[in-house]
């Protein structure tokens, strides 16, 4: 076996590994859960139309940024050391983002739900939770915790399951962001109905990443919803090139958060090349 098979195996098994991990993980909270006070919570909070405020702000400046407050990740390690939800929150929103993505997985990204509930407290624009969504409860918590939307990833779930999640995001009022990583699971995504269908040029079973496979796949997301490019994307001849293959909005994290100044690298993001 070639080393380079080799470490796609270890990769592929990387994501089964995170989500064994969270499987277990929900279910404990799950069982220990006062569910009447997430309810309370989940009913305190109105979404504010994620998919809504991504389609205002392209159409009305051209692009629409999905600004990521992301502290570490299993690929890359720590990224941001100085790590505060509801400064960069802020920051954010007044650099132009048109929503927030805000990482909530703990064990292998250092994100809390408690990093979304102070992102989404701190600023009017909608976030989104984003973590491995394997059970409804998960639903009922993103919500709770002040969020707007929740990310759905194909590669992660059955068909069965992604309809579950999805209708589950309905009942509870939030949009949904669903990532596809290759042409077979976006066919699989056209048919939920989500608000929102993202391209990762990482695959989360490779981690390789693929400008060529975004742009391809970028043209065949239907027009009734919100595409977006996510994962890679550092200047802006990458939006530009990504916006002629289709895409109106961008899921940027990691280069803004390894930015001394975040704020400052988005306002050079949303900068007109021409």
């Amino acid at each position: 076996m070639s080393s380079a098979t080799e470490a796609a195996e270890t990769k592929t098994m990387y994501l089964a590994e995170i989500l064994a991990h969270h499987r277990a993980d929900v279910a404990e909270r799950k069982a220990n859960a006062d569910i009447a006070a997430l309810q309370r919570d989940a009913a305190a909070h109105t979404p504010r139309g994620f998919a809504k405020a991504l389609r205002a702000k392209a159409a009305s400046e051209g692009i629409g940024v999905i600004a990521e407050l992301k502290k570490a990740s299993p690929s890359k390690g720590l990224i941001r050391a100085d790590f505060h939800p509801a400064a960069l929150a802020k920051e954010l929103e007044s650099a132009g983002a048109a929503v927030l993505s805000v990482l909530t997985d703990e064990k292998f990204f250092q994100g809390s739900l408690e990093n979304l509930r102070l992102a989404s407290a701190a600023v009017k624009i909608p976030c989104l939770r984003k973590d491995f969504m394997v059970d409804e409860f998960q639903v009922l918590e993103a919500r709770a915790n002040c969020a707007d939307a929740i990310l759905l990833i194909v590669a992660a779930l059955t068909d069965a399951e992604l309809l579950t999640l999805r209708e589950a995001a309905r009942r509870y009022g939030l949009d949904t962001l669903c990532e596809v990583h290759d042409a077979e699971e976006l066919e699989r995504a056209k048919a939920l109905g989500c608000e929102c269908i993202g391209v990762n040029s990482r695959d989360l079973r490779t981690f390789e990443v693929s400008m060529d496979r975004m742009c391809e796949l970028g043209q065949h997301i239907p027009a009734n919803v919100v595409r977006v490019a996510e994962s890679g994307i550092r200047t802006r001849a990458d939006v530009d090139r990504l916006i002629a293959s289709g895409y109106e909005a961008f899921l940027i994290g990691e280069s803004l958060m390894r930015n001394e100044h975040p704020g400052e690298g988005l306002k050079q993001l949303l900068a007109s090349s021409f």
